[in-house]
């Protein structure tokens, strides 16, 4: 005889097993649909902020350049 109680009735291990994939895919559905509405958006936005921002630094940057070397002349 057996020391383990009998299993519950109901639905059996599987059926469980199938429910927990089913609310997993849902969860995964809805934080894939988080990225593709929020976050990805507000990344881009910003990308594009921060590649601005360096471009005109790097305007300054050769701007700066060219004034030092026409300060100093050409050299031969």
């Amino acid at each position: 005889m057996s020391s383990y109680p009998p299993p519950p009735p109901g639905p059996g291990v599987g059926h469980r097993i199938e429910e927990a994939m089913e609310l997993i895919e849902m969860e995964l559905r809805h934080a894939i649909e988080y990225v593709n509405d929020a976050v990805i958006p507000q990344v881009r936005s910003e990308s594009i902020v921060a590649m601005r921002k360096v471009s005109d630094t790097l305007r300054n940057l050769a701007d700066r350049m060219d004034k030092a070397q026409q300060q100093r002349g050409p050299r031969a």
